[in-house]
């Protein structure tokens, strides 16, 4: 299913402004203007990254993503060999840190079930999951430049001896001082209607604001607009 968002060069993988874009929208549901083909900062998203990475590694009971640099169109991605934490490194600078433990299993299902669903609930995080929350507290991010960025997410899994998962929403979590804060969403992992795991994102915001309510009306209304007219 990664095919069409990426280019394999030698030894090391390319993502293009095109296929970014187009695994941001037609995959993630996620309609973020970092990754809209003509973006001034265009980045390439987390979503994508961590998705490449199970196709590639297979799913372990347990697995750390920590996100330490933009990928854009001109990164030249090296995957290395599996081990227990690695880096995927662009020009000698690590863009994604992986660390791993626990039994490890390689079924093109599962790691496939696992991808939609986490990614689905991921692209619903903006607006649907963090206006309200952060609006909890009466505060909003900058609608002028809305900056959430991902950090770092997390998976556990019980067992692997499934081969298809859905995945619930939990509590999410959100923290702030001054103009920066901090969200946790959190999230159950199913198998036939039973509990076998959970995980969490965590996403970094700056620029917060006081809030107002027309003006998170316009954000939405900006974005539903974006998904009608880009999708």
């Amino acid at each position: 299913m990664l095919t069409p968002y990426y280019q394999q060069e030698t030894n090391k993988l390319v993502i293009s402004r095109e296929q970014g874009s187009q695994f941001a929208k037609q995959v993630a549901d996620d309609f973020n203007p970092l990754h809209d083909i003509d973006a001034k900062k265009f980045c390439v998203p987390g979503d994508l990254l961590f998705s490449l990475v199970l196709d590639k590694y297979g799913v372990s009971e347990n697995m750390h993503f920590t996100f330490a640099g933009m990928v854009d169109e001109t990164s030249e991605l090296e995957f290395p060999e599996g081990s227990d934490a690695f880096d995927i490194i662009s020009n000698e600078k690590t863009m994604l840190s992986v660390k791993r433990s626990g039994q490890n299993k390689q079924c093109a299902q599962l790691v496939e079930s696992l991808i939609k669903n986490y990614v689905a609930f991921s692209g619903k995080a903006f607006p649907h999951v963090i206006i309200p929350l952060m609006g909890q507290q009466e505060v909003m991010i900058n609608p002028a430049r809305p900056m959430v960025i991902y950090e770092s997410m997390s998976i556990h899994l019980d067992t692997l001896d499934i081969e298809e998962v859905t995945l619930e929403a939990a509590d999410p979590e959100f923290s702030y001082e001054g103009k920066r804060g901090k969200i946790i969403l959190r999230f159950e992992l199913l198998s036939n209607g039973e509990k076998v795991g959970f995980g969490e994102k965590h996403m970094l915001v700056s620029g917060i604001k006081e809030y107002c309510q027309q003006a998170i009306d316009d954000l939405i209304d900006y974005y539903n607009e974006r998904k009608v007219t880009l999708k």
